[in-house]
């Protein structure tokens, strides 16, 4: 596996792992190098020492490039670490998420930690309630519950 440096057309920093260097060619060219914290797909890559990570070559299982922020100190990685501790905390209800929250705070069903979607009037409407929520901005890499690999 090679790692390169590369960054994002939004001044993103991070790590791609790949095969080769044709494979990093090919991903970009053919649209699948995104940045990991805004999805853009404007990606260079930077110049750097070669670093090669031999270790992890046999438990790569699927093909696309390996992402994470570059500085591991980072708001970026932080942030990222936050967004994937919460996916992995709380249960998405989606669009329900609204009706769920007040479920949940006039006691209707068991407290629990949920996410989903709301509107900004929805979101008034639960503030209103003394329901507190927060809004949590997610990268695109994790959309759905997934993990960058």
């Amino acid at each position: 596996m090679k790692v390169f440096n590369l960054r994002c057309g939004r001044d993103h920093h991070f790590e791609g792992w790949f095969a080769s260097e044709e494979a990093f060619t090919e991903q970009r060219a053919g649209g699948l190098v995104e940045c990991p914290l805004c999805a853009d797909r404007d990606v260079v890559r930077l110049p750097s020492a070669p670093r090669l990570n031999l270790s992890g070559a046999r438990e790569q299982q699927q093909p696309g490039p390996v992402v994470q922020p570059r500085d591991s100190d980072s708001l970026e990685a932080m942030w990222l670490k936050a967004v994937q501790h919460v996916l992995q905390n709380t249960e998405d209800v989606g669009t329900q998420f609204t009706e769920e929250a007040r479920r949940i705070h006039y006691g209707e069903v068991e407290r629990r930690g949920i996410r989903g979607e709301a509107t900004p009037q929805q979101r008034e409407a639960l503030a209103d309630e003394g329901i507190e929520v927060m809004q949590l901005p997610m990268p695109k890499v994790l959309e759905g519950g997934g993990k960058p690999h």
